[in-house]
């Protein structure tokens, strides 16, 4: 079994000049978790991951502190919104690199990739570096354990 035989085809990707603003309505409006950044042609140049977007509102104190536990409540930091020049700004501000796999990789490939990435979900190009699809490593595990059935 292949990426393309359990990748997700129907991708929402976001072209370069997306805002912060933009790029976060589309995670609510699609209920995604990534969003590949593309060039012109359809490329992935980077993504903006729902972490990345709320990492945005978390404190800056969260970084300095190694046990949260005793934090029971943000208090007012719990209803801040980032500044309106923020959410303007371009993805490319804030978007990560972008890590693929090839449409015609294996399963296992693909799973280790994301393994040593420590990422959940991946773009899929093809044999020209065109977004295809996208996977998750949920879409890769289950495909993986389908294969142990003895039926």
């Amino acid at each position: 079994m292949k990426i393309h035989d359990i990748m997700k085809k129907n991708v929402v990707s976001i072209p370069e000049i997306t805002t912060i603003g933009e790029a976060a309505a589309m995670i609510v409006i699609k209920r995604v978790g990534i969003l590949p950044v593309v060039d012109d042609i359809g490329r992935p140049v980077g993504v903006v991951s729902l972490s990345d977007l709320l990492k945005l509102e978390m404190p800056d104190f969260i970084n300095l502190v190694a046990d949260i536990d005793f934090v029971h409540d943000f208090g007012a930091v719990e209803t801040t919104r980032p500044e309106p020049e923020l959410l303007a700004r371009s993805v490319t501000t804030i978007m990560e690199p972008v890590i693929t796999i090839e449409e015609n990789s294996g399963l296992l490939r693909a799973y280790a990739v994301m393994l040593q990435n420590e990422v959940f979900d991946l773009p899929v190009t093809n044999d020209s570096g065109g977004l295809v699809g996208i996977v998750s490593h949920v879409d890769i595990g289950s495909a993986i354990l389908s294969l142990w059935s003895t039926e």
